[in-house]
């Protein structure tokens, strides 16, 4: 039978409980908070002189709408809607009519045609199923004892030895948009059997979200030393 705790024990365990209780709903919050103000503060500029000119007009029925808290409430949900908006017509004619029309005004734009096209280009290739590689992959980082999740964006040949090396995205942990892009000979590529959404969920959560079991080490070579394709399946 273990001994009594003291009362700094106890307090210290109840401390602790209550810390990791409440911790993960605090990183929801200023997630949740940091999405939204962002989202808020797109409409602001245009939404908030409209607000402050009905409330000057009227300030006794329409006052309430110079709250600050009015205010952002107003311009996110302007910005969701506007959001939902151009979702709505990137699935029309017009709306595909008018973003051809954007893509090629943009084009004339150096840096910005450069930085939009290579956004545009890794989200279409997420959203898409690869064709002959598995997509979500582990790869050596920082050393071979160690692995990171990954998205192969696209399979090249070394110059020379015709061996395969994969572009892998690399991204950080809470946050995917940033990362890191690596070159990395296919035969060190571990694949998975994970979509898109369930590496998304891994990376977010800080690896909370993830299966019992996943695999480390890279699939063995074909017989005379070949190594396998991506997928983990001979060609």
């Amino acid at each position: 039978m273990s001994p009594p705790l003291s009362t700094g024990q106890r307090l210290q365990r109840l401390f602790l409980t209550g810390l990791l209780t409440l911790l993960p709903l605090w990183l929801t919050w200023v997630v949740v908070k940091f999405v939204f103000v962002a989202l808020g503060s797109l409409s602001q500029p245009l939404v908030e002189p409209l607000l402050l000119d009905l409330a000057h007009a009227s300030p006794r029925a329409l006052g309430w709408l110079a709250a600050p808290w009015v205010k952002s409430a107003i311009a996110l949900a302007a910005t969701v809607a506007t959001i939902l908006l151009v979702g709505w017509l990137t699935r029309r004619v017009i709306g595909q009519r008018l973003l051809r029309w954007f893509e090629a005004m943009i084009a004339h734009v150096p840096l910005a045609s450069t930085i939009y096209g290579s956004a545009r280009k890794l989200l279409d290739i997420l959203q898409t199923k690869p064709d002959g590689t598995q997509r979500v992959v582990l790869i050596d980082f920082p050393h071979t004892e160690m692995k990171t999740l990954g998205f192969v964006t696209r399979v090249m040949r070394e110059q020379g030895t015709g061996r395969e090396l994969a572009a892998v995205y690399v991204p950080t942990t809470p946050n995917p948009t940033s990362g890191y892009l690596e070159i990395v000979p296919v035969e060190k590529i571990t694949p998975t059997d994970w979509n898109v959404d369930q590496a998304m969920g891994f990376i977010i959560s800080g690896g909370a979200v993830a299966p019992d079991s996943i695999p480390f080490s890279p699939p063995a070579r074909k017989p005379g030393g070949e190594p396998q394709s991506p997928t983990g399946s001979p060609d």
